[in-house]
């Protein structure tokens, strides 16, 4: 279960399930309307559309530089 909601530039994502946390990001609204625009474009919700670009840059970042361990 996800919930959004945007409030004074802010985005806040509630996850509900196990394993899975809150991250709540401050972000000006231009961008915010540019995310958006894109999850559409993409067919994704501006969550998931999030959570594929923080999921590209560990990716980018573990083949240049190994697996980060999880503690």
């Amino acid at each position: 279960h996800i919930r959004c909601k945007l409030e004074r530039n802010y985005i806040y994502i509630e996850v509900i399930s196990m394993g899975i946390k809150n991250l709540s990001i401050r972000i000006d609204e231009a961008m915010l309307h540019k995310l958006h625009f894109v999850a559409d474009y993409e067919g994704r919700s501006a969550n998931s559309q999030v959570n594929i670009l923080i999921r590209d840059c560990i990716q980018k970042f573990e083949k240049e530089h190994g697996e980060i361990p999880i503690k």
